[in-house]
This record gives structure tokens, C-alpha cells and sequence, in this order.
């Protein structure tokens, strides 16, 4: 009797074990270098169990924003003000820099961009440096600008977190958003969004949340996929730069450990992914990318421009330069008119129909 329940058991874990290989087989694989993954909050369990990190769980939070405070007067810009000023996110007080055009503002208000900052160490940074001449670019040209300075950075409270395994810097700048459109003077209904950078990762997340963004522009931005950005920014001759601190570059091995790898639970992944849910944006990207950087390879930007034309964004653009840097430096003149351009297309204009 026993030697019969013995083989019925073997029978039953045969049977179901035949059938998770069989389900896993038939999941088709994607290439996430090249595909749109074409993902649905319900799949795989994960809308009844949301990971922090999902766009599903960025989609039902709250960022109501706060009214915009001035900290401090800085001196003036050729034709515009400046200020530190602060806002809440998460009940944190944050930091941020504003610049106002001078003159007489548009009858609806002033357009404007949310900036958003690469890395830079949390604890080197400050409000009034660096970027200085890329803030420029846009201040000068007719458009309110509030570069947030994320939680733990500078003066900011909280504490930082990084932008990959943490939807805070994320969630930093959608109360920006939020709080830009309590302030004075300004359009509400034109915005748009800048990043270089980690900043281009959290332009595109919140992009993929807040449809109400007119166009992002993004520099060298960490634009791939969660399991691009797994399998292919730190493998092969790509080495991320030594400046990222060890616990930054944490996250990889808490999701894995937790999700298991990408092959393993692509539901997963493509949920925390923003190149899941590009047909969601609200308006277009462009891109910039040298292809000498050595932080971040150029592939990225590469592969979100065929996934955004697969999806239809026929508008979004991409240019590449040769030989130039993460900071596209070498081109900076160029590559910031065409921002500039691009911008006045589908903000200032509203062209963006």
C-alpha cells in the first residue's frame, strides 16, 4: 500500500512539474535590447502584490506637490531671476533651484521645464553648481526652469537612495511637478522635462506616469530596460564609473535575490520598467547620445528610439554624436539648440496634437 501511494505522489509531481516547464516554454522570450515589451499590470500576479518599484505602483500614488517657498534670492541670470527655493515631496522638504524669465509673461504663463540632474554624489552636491550653462540654455530662452535637487542631495531632507532600486527621486520630481503647478506666473498645461543622465531614467518614468508632460529631452540618459540595463551596463567593456558609490549599485542583487533573474520572471521586470508602457507617453522624446561616452552606452538611447517608433511616437528624435562625450561637450552648443528647438515645438508651442 504504501509502495502505491509512493508512485501516485511521483505521478502527481511529475505532472505538475511537466507543466510549469511546459508554461515556461511557451512564455515567448523577449530581447529586451530590441523589443517593446508589450506588459499588463495584471500579468503575473503583479498588480494584487505591487512592488514599490512598478509602474503600477507609481500610477496609484498621491504627489500633491506644495506651494513653491523662496529660501533665497540669488543674484540674476542675462535675462531672468534666480532662486533657491523649496517644495514638499513625501513630507520631505526639498531643495531646488528656479529661474524666472524677466519681462512681461505670456497671457496663459510661462512655459516650463523640470530639470533633472545626473548623478552627482549626494553629499558634493549643491544647488547652485554644476549645470550651470545647461540651465542656461533653456532660462535664457523664455521658460520658467526648477531643477529639483532629490532627497539627501545638498540641503535636502531625507535620505538619498539612489534612482534604480527606488522610486523616490522618481516621486521627488512628480510633486515637482505637482508644485510647479501651484506656482505663479506659469502654464500648467506647459510642461516639459529634461534629463541627463540617472535624470533621463527618472524623465522617462515619470513621463510614462504623468501623461500631462508635453516632451521630454534627454541626454546620455540610463533609458534601457531593467533587464538591459541587467545584462548590459556592466558587462563586456562597459564598466559603470567608479564614482557610483558600491551601495548604489546594490540594487541588482536585491532584485535578482528576491525576483529572480530577468529570463526568470519577466513579469517582474518588464513591471518596473518604463520601456514596458511607452505607448502611454504623452508626448515625444529626443534623444542626444555621444557615442564615446563611457558611462553610458549609446546602445541605450538607440534602442528607446526603435522601441518609441514600434510603438508609434513618430515624433521622437535621436541624434547621436561622434566621438563625443557623456556630456556631449563637444557638441554642446548644437545639441542644446536643438533642445532648445524641440522644446519651443511641443511646449511653447503646444504643438502637440
Amino acid at each position: 500500500m504504501k509502495y502505491l501511494i509512493f508512485i501516485f505522489a511521483v505521478i502527481i509531481l511529475s505532472f505538475a512539474g511537466s507543466r510549469l516547464l511546459n508554461q515556461k516554454n511557451n512564455n515567448p522570450g523577449n530581447n529586451f535590447l530590441t523589443d517593446q515589451t508589450d506588459f499588463a499590470e495584471n500579468q503575473g500576479g503583479v498588480e494584487s502584490e505591487l512592488d514599490a518599484l512598478t509602474i503600477a505602483a507609481l500610477r496609484k500614488g498621491d504627489y500633491p506637490g506644495s506651494d513653491i517657498v523662496i529660501e533665497q534670492t540669488l543674484s540674476p541670470g542675462s535675462n531672468y531671476q534666480r532662486y533657491i527655493v523649496s517644495y514638499k515631496s513625501e513630507g520631505l522638504k526639498i531643495y531646488a533651484l528656479l529661474t524666472v524669465p524677466n519681462g512681461e509673461k505670456p497671457e496663459t504663463g510661462w512655459p516650463v521645464i523640470i530639470f533633472n540632474h545626473g548623478y552627482i554624489p549626494p553629499a558634493e552636491y549643491r544647488t547652485t553648481e554644476r549645470y550651470i550653462a545647461y540651465t542656461d540654455a533653456f532660462s535664457r530662452n523664455g521658460y520658467v526652469l526648477l531643477r529639483p535637487d532629490y532627497r539627501g542631495h545638498g540641503s535636502s531632507e531625507g535620505q538619498p537612495s539612489g534612482a534604480y532600486g527606488s522610486n523616490n527621486y522618481t516621486i521627488d520630481v512628480l510633486n515637482a511637478v505637482a508644485s510647479m503647478k501651484k506656482y505663479k506666473d506659469i502654464d500648467p498645461n506647459r510642461i516639459g522635462m529634461w534629463g541627463h543622465s540617472m535624470g533621463g531614467h527618472i524623465t522617462l518614468r515619470n513621463m510614462v506616469v504623468d501623461k500631462e508632460i508635453k516632451a521630454g529631452v534627454i541626454w546620455a540618459g540610463v533609458v534601457a530596460s531593467y533587464p538591459d540595463l541587467i545584462n548590459n551596463w556592466r558587462r563586456g567593456t562597459f564598466t559603470p564609473p567608479t564614482s557610483i558609490p558600491t551601495r548604489a549599485l546594490g540594487w541588482r542583487n536585491q532584485l535578482t535575490e528576491k525576483y529572480g533573474t530577468p529570463e526568470e520572471n519577466p513579469e517582474f521586470w518588464g513591471s518596473i520598467s518604463a520601456n514596458s508602457f511607452l505607448k502611454d507617453l504623452g508626448g515625444p522624446i529626443q534623444l542626444h547620445h555621444g557615442t564615446a561616452d563611457s558611462s553610458v552606452p549609446v546602445r541605450f538611447s538607440q534602442t528607446l528610439k526603435e522601441q518609441l517608433d514600434k510603438v508609434g511616437n513618430t515624433r521622437s528624435e535621436l541624434y547621436v554624436y561622434d566621438g563625443d562625450d557623456h556630456n556631449i561637450e563637444a557638441n554642446f552648443n548644437i545639441a542644446a539648440q536643438r533642445s532648445v528647438e524641440f522644446f519651443d515645438k511641443y511646449v511653447k508651442g503646444s504643438d502637440n496634437k
